[in-house]
């Protein structure tokens, strides 16, 4: 599995990757950013936590369970 910490929070940015990063993320989960955001809006995807007005992450352990349950 990737190099995820056991407990926290991911950005979305963690989670779909940003090529323009220096230096670049690689994506967990390789989909565009809406849609990311329509995966979660109908379920797909798991929900954000907001951890400040401007602030938006995922559990780990969330997405953690999101790859697994692709992988089988």
């Amino acid at each position: 599995m990737h190099q995820l910490p056991e407990t926290g929070f991911l950005r979305l940015g963690q989670i779909i990757g940003n090529p323009r990063a220096k230096p670049p993320v690689p994506a967990l989960i390789p989909v565009s950013k809406s849609t990311w955001w329509a995966g979660v809006k109908t379920g797909r995807y798991p929900a954000p936590v907001s951890l400040a007005p401007r602030v938006t992450a995922w559990r780990v352990e969330d997405v953690r369970a999101l790859i697994r349950q692709a992988g089988q």
